[in-house]
């Protein structure tokens, strides 16, 4: 069964994308480099690469909305007063909803604390109370990290499972890890700059869109290798560079196709959904913009130059 192969130029020559990988690098390297930037100036000034909300650090999260406008600096004086110094108090929505975090609350503490807000600043409506214990948080963060290397583990052992019969599968898994890790850093990269501008902080909603961006982009990495592991047996004596571009353009249309039905979908909830998800669906948008991109511009021509170099 043969395949449509998009061509272009005279005598219907291929259109060349695998010749253009320096270019490619470059722009992966330009979406990376100011999320690690920010990433290092994160972890200098709050001691993580990203901001960890309560989920993994511990702690207590209580959302008010008061009747009238209040000042953070001094809804923190209450909290600081009460032995909380390392309280954070900012404002969401206009001057009359304060997002607070703290150390661990228990219910009286809590009790005891919006009854001193609410004598000092009049009536409020708690939108929001989430506590987590040290304990807790550490274990999530465990369990986010073992996530992560668990899946990168079966990822690698799928495709050297599945491409055994090609020669040096172990490339293909490996160049499926280095796009994975692309889409990780663009999107933590992502997170971190937000972070700092927004006051963004990682919550357990944050480590689901980072592993869902994991399987979108390892599948649509698989998918371009697996077309080259067919053309590499239906076109022996074929270039190896002629057969990695011929197997993109015959699979970029899907690509595209399924990623943008999902993208389209993203944006719809960012414009019009909640803002409690907002977040998430930002991280999964940008991740995924990534993932469309490393499957082709990234695991590809980095697969071609271990190659060139290698063989």
């Amino acid at each position: 069964m043969e395949y449509n192969t998009l061509s272009a130029g005279k005598g219907g020559s291929m259109f060349n994308l695998i010749e253009k990988r320096r270019l490619y690098f470059m722009l992966s390297a330009m979406a990376i480099v100011p999320g690690l930037l920010a990433m290092m100036y994160s972890s200098l000034r709050f001691g993580t690469p990203v901001r960890l909300s309560v989920d993994f650090t511990g702690g207590s999260l209580l959302e008010l909305e008061f009747e009238k406008p209040v000042q953070p600096s001094e809804i923190r004086r209450v909290f600081v007063e009460k032995g909380y110094g390392d309280t954070r108090v900012q404002t969401t929505a206009g001057e009359r909803t304060v997002l607070i975090r703290s150390d661990f609350l228990t219910t009286e503490d809590k009790a005891e604390l919006e009854s001193e807000l609410e004598d000092a600043f009049g009536e409020f409506e708690e939108l929001r109370f989430d506590s987590v214990g040290p304990a807790i948080g550490g274990e999530v963060t465990r369990a986010a990290t073992f996530a992560v290397l668990t899946a990168s583990a079966f990822i690698l052992g799928f495709i050297l499972l599945a491409f055994r019969k090609v020669p040096k599968a172990f490339r293909y898994g490996a160049c499926a890890i280095v796009a994975m890790i692309h889409d990780i850093l663009v999107a933590m990269g992502f997170f971190s700059i937000l972070g700092l501008l927004r006051g963004w902080e990682v919550d357990a909603l944050f480590l689901t869109a980072i592993l869902t961006v994991i399987g979108f982009s390892v599948q649509d990495t698989i998918v371009v290798f697996d077309r080259i592991r067919e053309n590499i047996r239906r076109r022996r004596g074929e270039p190896f560079k002629t057969i990695i571009n011929r197997s993109i353009l015959e699979t970029i249309h899907r690509s595209l196709a399924t990623q943008l039905n999902a993208i389209f979908v993203m944006i719809a909830i960012l414009l019009f959904g909640g803002a409690t998800v907002k977040q998430f669906i930002a991280t999964l948008l940008v991740g995924m913009l990534s993932g469309t991109y490393s499957s082709i511009f990234t695991a590809v021509p980095l697969l071609v130059v271990w190659q060139e170099k290698g063989s």
